[in-house]
């Protein structure tokens, strides 16, 4: 990547040398700062496509329709490639007992990978690729394949074609052997007269192997015929002539039977012997007939040591009454449930148990928005809690707030509300356990939170590279909704048929886009939490072990203050419940603050020393006192002729609570496909409105700015500080908020000594105010102490995990706008210094946050600096306190508004964003905290020697190549709202 100074191309991972920006000096240090790496993702795959598992390494792999091919085995252990061609992976198989697997892109092309051994960690390369070549002359649908088969003896591959023909490829060299492909006429001329007469054999729909002679192959075609090919003798040794189309096929472990599923819901049984089956033979069954139903697309029968075997296939259901429904079906003994999905089944695999792979152990389903893991040995087969892939967009994420260094006591109380939560999930380990995770312990505990558009909060641990879930805190009993709940239409009751069994928990649905979380802080040191949401409405929370029933009063905030000339057009506020709640142990609200007119509130900020919280909307601040449960501070910032931010993002979408939930329902209830195309349009809709507000970037030059633009008044920032405000001798604790017109309001505040914290009031008095010359919208403000360090966090020094700031020299005041960082004096207020982001292409600060750099070679040095993300997708880190540029990076492609806007800083250097609705990307600044994974995979001891002839050159990581394309791959193929650029 090139910054002024030059390319600077790092090794994925290793230790980069200090880069530093010409221009004058500031700190010369051996703090280290790099390109920032793309380190891991975290949650579920966008638009999973394929799915493979290999037994003997214990690997499941997943291919999307962007081209990537990402595997995973015990947690921890994760590789990602990136094929070059822009096609969707269609198939992956992985070789039997070795290192390699092949997939199969929509663009017909195979390609190798192999897990290669480098400097004591395995990397995922590729090591071939090959494209089917048919005669001069032959149309395409001769080579084009749509069956793969890995044979188990590791060195072949046979390849099913539209055209009806077999091609036998030996690898990994991708030889054709011309001489042993078995061609439809070959096949054509053995089959009965009476069969072929009456129909075509289509293309070749399914291969499988003889599980106790590898000779031995079943050729499905689509037609429905299946014939028995023996691969050393060259010919069919028996025919199966099924009349119904053709969906998929097994071959029984004990090489008896044959099932195969068809395209009215059907299965049969055949009996595999030496003669061709007659048709009476055929055992035909409609599990759940006899009306229409849709195709069986894949069938498994496993045995088990004692009793019955165990049946699973997906689909079947009756078309006119459960046609919408994503289910699959597992049958055993007496046992007989349809586990319904919440989205469309990609594919789905069995576990076996033991070294042996006896008794099936895990079902898994990967179906488009999740992966779902069923314990099959345990009665009722519950659902096993997944380490990784968990879905993060269960539902859709609003927000985003990362806590870095969580205090043990704090981290075990939130653990101890969640398992709670859990109690449904199957007590069975993680049954992948593929690879040996090599990566060092986390040197801290850091939690992210995700807020949603069902009013949750979701807490993650954010420490390693699983990015595993840990509690769930909702909001939405503290008010009334229009929630029906009953309204589980998914659930079966007892008796009814098919035997229904809900299992997944994405639910894109929210009954009312009201509650959706905006903003999110979290106090590690006294478990305070505030959330606010949609409609103005802001809760303070507390942690509370035990089950607790209360009444949570609101708050009524006039951001107004009654003035005249202005109507909220908006939706309305939500209504809270007058009777007590019983809100189960974890995170408790005991405040509610509403602001009127119900706005989504855009900034919020937690002093839980003073115990107050500050709040912004689009009209103006006010300031809470929890404790004594008071307003301390209201502040009107709108402009009068500000008429749009009268109107509320959700204005243009009438009747929100009743017309848009009602759709929703109605959409569930009417089997339509094109169910999640009309959600994503009303949630693109919703998004688009809340974006005009701040996320829609201007290529522009630095301009000043009239006072009549829409939004000025709009609050975007909040921040307390104890400093100078009156004079130079006297620190005062202050509030300071800057707002999207360019205007910084500061407020005094006098606490009351701590014997009388409870009985007398927080005052604040207006002490300053700022008006930037540009009116450029204030994204960030920092007051730095004495010795220019930044002032530590509420708590931190009385828990004696920060100094105690400088309080002898004189504080600066750093203001951020989009365009500039500027420094004042305080208390004078007077400007010191600045530095402009940019006058030419338009940058515009988009996100920023403060971090601290520790030293690569000392431990005992670090600085701070300002990291800053841009509307170009540049990352910037800016010195603290002299405001010089220090490095200047791309991280994320300027197209990706939403990628940029979800962006959040940590306190040490990384940070995350989402790549797609379902995952987070991290990046890091820093080679001292830097979480990416760190794995090793071994051959199979019973590997086959041609593994150990397999020619594996040296190259670069696929990572490297996957984390600098995949984006590039996800714009073309994505044309949902997350990349749609919203200027």
């Amino acid at each position: 990547m090139t910054t002024a100074s030059g390319t600077i191309a790092p090794v994925h991972g290793s230790p980069a040398q200090p880069v530093k920006l010409p221009g004058p000096p500031c700190h010369p240090s051996p703090v280290c700062l790099l390109f920032p790496p793309q380190t891991v993702e975290h949650g579920f795959p966008h638009q999973p496509s394929a799915l493979g598992y290999s037994p003997s390494l214990q690997l499941l792999a997943i291919g999307t329709r962007s081209g990537a091919i990402k595997l995973y085995g015990a947690p921890g252990v994760e590789f990602m490639g990136l094929h070059d061609e822009n096609a969707a992976v269609t198939q992956v198989h992985f070789m039997p007992h070795q290192v390699e697997l092949v997939t199969l892109l929509d663009d017909n092309s195979l390609h190798m990978w192999t897990l290669r051994g480098h400097k004591g960690l395995s990397e995922l390369l590729e090591i071939g690729r090959f494209t089917l070549t048919g005669p001069p002359g032959a149309p395409p649908s001769v080579t084009r394949v749509t069956a793969v088969l890995a044979h188990t003896s590791g060195e072949l591959l046979l390849l099913g074609t539209e055209g009806g023909h077999v091609f036998i490829v030996e690898v990994p060299g991708f030889r054709e052997l011309e001489e042993r492909n078995i061609s439809l006429d070959q096949v054509a001329a053995s089959v009965p007269d009476d069969y072929i007469g009456r129909r075509n054999l289509e293309h070749v729909e399914a291969l499988q192997e003889n599980p106790i002679n590898p000779n031995q192959v079943v050729i499905g075609y689509g037609r429905g015929l299946m014939v028995i090919w023996d691969l050393e003798k060259r010919c069919a040794i028996q025919h199966i002539p099924a009349t119904q189309q053709l969906e998929s096929v097994w071959w029984t472990e004990d090489g008896s039977y044959i099932l195969s599923s068809h395209s009215d819901g059907s299965y049969c049984r055949w009996m595999v012997g030496g003669e061709d089956v007659n048709d009476e033979e055929e055992k035909s069954d409609i599990p759940y007939g006899h009306f229409p139903c849709k195709a069986i697309s894949k069938i498994i029968q496993l045995p088990t040591e004692e009793g019955p075997p165990f049946l699973l296939f997906s689909g079947g259901m009756p078309r006119a009454s459960y046609g919408d429904r994503h289910c699959i079906t597992v049958i055993h003994s007496k046992t007989h449930v349809a586990l319904d999905f919440t989205s469309r089944i990609i594919d789905f695999f069995v576990i076996r148990d033991g070294l042996q792979h006896t008794d099936p152990s895990a079902l898994v389903v990967l179906v488009e928005e999740e992966l779902v893991v069923i314990d099959l040995q345990t009665d009722c087969w519950p659902v096993i809690q997944t380490p990784y892939l968990v879905p993060l967009h269960s539902s859709a994420i609003t927000c985003s707030h990362h806590v870095s260094a969580i205090p043990l006591k704090l981290w075990e109380r939130v653990i101890a509300a969640g398992e709670l939560q859990n109690t449904h999930y199957s007590k069975k380990p993680w049954p992948i356990t593929g690879g040996q995770n090599l990566a060092p312990d986390p040197p801290q505990r850091d939690l992210l939170l995700t807020g949603h558009e069902d009013g949750t909060v979701h807490f993650w641990d954010a420490s390693g590279v699983c990015l595993y879930p840990l509690y769930k805190l909702s909001t939405a009993g503290v008010f009334h909704t229009d929630a029906d709940p009953n309204d589980n239409m998914n659930q079966g009751a007892e008796g009814e048929w098919p035997p229904f069994r809900k299992v997944g928990c994405f639910d894109p649905y929210s009954d009312d886009p009201r509650l959706g979380i905006q903003k999110i802080h979290l106090c590690k040191y006294s478990g305070y939490l505030t959330v606010a949401g949609t409609a103005g409405q802001i809760l303070v929370l507390e942690l509370n072990d035990e089950a607790a029933e209360q009444t949570v009063e609101a708050k009524v905030v006039d951001l107004l203050q009654g003035q005249e000339g202005f109507r909220w057009k908006g939706h309305t506020r939500l209504d809270v419940r007058e009777e007590p709640v019983l809100f189960p142990p974890g995170f408790q609200p005991f405040a509610l603050v509403q602001c009127q007119p119900p706005a989504v509130v855009t900034a919020l900020t937690l002093h839980s020393e003073w115990k107050l919280v500050a709040f912004g909307t689009s009209h103006g601040f006010g300031l809470y006192d929890y404790q004594q449960k008071n307003t301390v501070l209201i502040k009107c910032t709108l402009n009068p002729s500000d008429q749009l931010a009268m109107e509320g993002p959700l204005s243009r979408v009438k009747s929100i609570k009743k017309s848009l939930r009602q759709s929703f329902r109605r959409i569930r209830r009417s089997r339509v496909s094109l169910r999640k195309h009309h959600l994503q349009e009303a949630n693109a809709r919703l998004e688009a409105e809340l974006a005009e507000m701040e996320l829609a970037p201007v290529q522009r030059k630095i301009e000043a700015r009239s006072s009549d633009d829409s939004f000025t008044g709009l609050v975007r920032t909040l921040y307390f500080a104890d400093t100078f405000l009156s004079d130079s001798s006297h620190n005062t604790p202050s509030l300071w908020a800057g707002t999207n017109g360019g205007c910084v309001f500061a407020y005094m505040l006098r606490l009351p000594p701590v014997e009388h914290r409870a009985d007398e009031p927080v005052t604040a008095q207006p002490a300053k105010e700022i008006q930037l010359m540009h009116r450029a919208p204030v994204v960030g403000i920092v007051v730095l102490d004495g010795h220019g360090a930044p002032l530590p966090e509420p708590l931190e020094v009385a828990h004696d995990l920060a100094r105690s700031p400088d309080m002898q020299g004189s504080h600066q005041l750093l203001v951020i706008s989009e365009e500039q960082f500027k420094v004042f004096t305080l208390p004078k207020v007077s400007a010191k210094m600045k530095l402009k982001l940019t006058a030419v292409d338009g940058s515009r600060v988009r996100r920023v946050g403060v971090a601290w750099f520790c030293s690569s070679r000392t431990e005992d040095y670090g600085e701070s600096g300002l990291v800053v993300l841009t509307n170009q997708g540049d990352v910037h880190v800016v010195s603290l306190p002299h405001v010089k540029m220090q490095v200047q990076y791309p991280c994320i492609r300027r197209e990706d508004v939403s990628g940029i806007a979800s962006c959040v800083f940590t306190k040490h250097g990384q940070g995350f964003y989402l790549i797609s609705p379902s995952e987070f990307e991290r990046f890091s600044l820093s080679t001292c905290y830097l979480v990416e994974p760190r794995c090793l995979v071994e051959a199979p001891l019973h590997s086959g020697s041609s593994s150990q002839r397999r020619s594996q050159p040296d190259g670069a990581s696929s990572t490297h190549r996957y984390t600098q394309r995949v984006m590039e791959h996800a714009l073309l193929n994505d044309e949902s709202e997350y990349s749609r650029e919203r200027e």
